[in-house]
This record gives C-alpha cells, sequence and structure tokens, in this order.
C-alpha cells in the first residue's frame, strides 16, 4: 500500500512541476544519427539553407544542420569549400597537427566512447553583448519548450598541439619558461524567447596555465561534461572562446571545440503523458491486487 501511495505521489509531483498535464522526458544528441559518409565529416553545406553573396566574394550557403530536431548552424563558404558554425565528425586523429587536420576529437573518440560528435569553429575578439553578435558565433537552436541541461566538451587535436607545440601562427603555451598564464576559454551565452541575452554566461577553460605550480598547467584532452542548467530558459546557444593569445589580427590559437551529448529534457505532449500516468497507475494497482490476494 505504502509504494502504490508512493508511486502516485511521484506522479502528481511530476504534473504539479510542469504546471499542466505534461510530463518531461530527456534527450540527448549524441550526434550518432548522422550519416558522415566515407569522408567522416558533414560540415555543409546545410540541407534547406540559403545561398547568399559572401564578404570575400563568391556564394555562400547559410543554414543549420538538423539533428534529431536540434538545428546546428552552418555557413559553408561555396567558392573556397570552408566552414564556420558546426560540422559533424567521426575522425579521431590525435597526432597529426595543423589545420588538415580541423575535424578530430583530441579525446580520440566522442564522448562515452562513442563515434561521433560535433566540432565548432567561430569566434568574436571582443566580447558578445547584443544578440546579433551572439547570432554570428557558433550557435545551437532548441526545438518548443525544450530546455537544456548539459553538454560534453574537449579539445580538437588542431587546436590543442597548436597550444601544447605552438604553430606557424600560435605560441606554445607557457611560453619557453613554462611560466606564462596562458588559458583557452569557451563561454556558452543564451538567448530566451523574448530575444533577451542570458545574464552569467556558462565557461569551460579547456585549456588553464594560469596556476603558480606548473604541474597543474592543462590542455583538456577528455571529455568534460559541462552543466548548463542555469541557461535552462534559453531558446537558443551560442558558443565564443577566448585566448590570452592574441595579436594585432586578433587571437592566434586555433578557434575550434569539439562537443557532444548535448543533453535537455522536453516537453511530453498531454494525451502520451495520461498514458503514462495510466500505465504506471496500473502496475501499481496490480501490484497492490497481486499481494493482496495472495
Amino acid at each position: 500500500m505504502f509504494r502504490c501511495f508512493m508511486l502516485f505521489a511521484l506522479l502528481a509531483t511530476i504534473f504539479s512541476q510542469s504546471g499542466s498535464s505534461r510530463c518531461w522526458a530527456a534527450l540527448v544528441v549524441d550526434f550518432e544519427s548522422v550519416s558522415l559518409g566515407p569522408a567522416g565529416v558533414l560540415n555543409g553545406p546545410a540541407a534547406g539553407g540559403v545561398e547568399v553573396p559572401g564578404p570575400y566574394g563568391g556564394m555562400e550557403t547559410v543554414g543549420v544542420l538538423d539533428v534529431d530536431g536540434v538545428g546546428f548552424s552552418n555557413r559553408y563558404y561555396n567558392t573556397y569549400g570552408s566552414w564556420s558554425g558546426f560540422a559533424i565528425s567521426n575522425r579521431t586523429d590525435t597526432t597529426t597537427a595543423g589545420f588538415t587536420n580541423e575535424f578530430s576529437s583530441f579525446a580520440g573518440q566522442g564522448a562515452e566512447g562513442s563515434s561521433q560528435f560535433a566540432i565548432g569553429f567561430g569566434y568574436r575578439d571582443d566580447v558578445p553583448t547584443s544578440v546579433a553578435e551572439l547570432m554570428s558565433l557558433p550557435s545551437i537552436y532548441l526545438p518548443g519548450d525544450a530546455q537544456v541541461q548539459s553538454v560534453s566538451v574537449t579539445n580538437t587535436t588542431y587546436a590543442a598541439l597548436s597550444m601544447l607545440n605552438g604553430d606557424g601562427f600560435a605560441k606554445k603555451f607557457g611560453g619557453s619558461s613554462g611560466n606564462d598564464p596562458d588559458y583557452f576559454k569557451l563561454s556558452v551565452f543564451g538567448i530566451d524567447e523574448n530575444q533577451q541575452v542570458l545574464a552569467n554566461p556558462v565557461d569551460i577553460f579547456l585549456a588553464d596555465y594560469r596556476g603558480s605550480d606548473n604541474a597543474n598547467d592543462v590542455v583538456l584532452d577528455s571529455w568534460s561534461q559541462l552543466d548548463l542548467s542555469s541557461l535552462s530558459s534559453a531558446r537558443s546557444l551560442h558558443f565564443n572562446l577566448a585566448s590570452s593569445d592574441t595579436g594585432t589580427w586578433g587571437m592566434n590559437t586555433p578557434g575550434y571545440f569539439a562537443i557532444d551529448n548535448l543533453s535537455m529534457t522536453t516537453a511530453v505532449p498531454e494525451p502520451s503523458c495520461v498514458a503514462v500516468w495510466m500505465g504506471l497507475a496500473a502496475v501499481g494497482w496490480g501490484r497492490r491486487r497481486r499481494r493482496s490476494i495472495g
């Protein structure tokens, strides 16, 4: 009898928290459903994208990559074959340095040992504050009333090896002495349904050499789960990068990052929720009845 009562209490809590006759279900976008073909990469152009004149001549296609009902911004520069925003990849080369290896995860796999993940590319050298500035960054557009919970992040091999060893454009983090307080930071911003920028973006350091003990210097080489629940009212998410290594033309560190397992909760329509209620209630009543008979 007590367990049956607790079952109904749990269901009542679910309904009261939703504010109506709705249940909330978990959704995780892990990119495994995307067909990548022999190249192992989907970097555009996005299906249904709009072709427009590019800022440097030629044409580009602006659109979103639809993954399990979630939109990932993609800008494909048709004339040059380059891109920005998000791409989907299964490449895991952790040793080849340079731009030709722009699609690899430095963790050597997707989150939790999966095969596929997303690569983000794009940043602003100043701190974005307006909707227009945020929309120019790698962006994720959430479905319906979904509430984001978390995302797993790590470095790309291109960015990581640049920070560890330096390259023709960027310095080796720590400098020749190892004491330079370098960093590479990813920030996630949110825009709500009223087109207002949410306060307090969520940050994670993809590399951090700021401490006094060089033994603690780190370039992230595994997947780290980033809590985004403070941005649960966001209808879109926007990603920016910042580095201590900047020059006349802006950031020198390659402006790439990797994400996987975007986790959110979504509302289940009322009829489905009622079915869940009735089904669980029937299970609880059946258990009670069998015990009474026994």
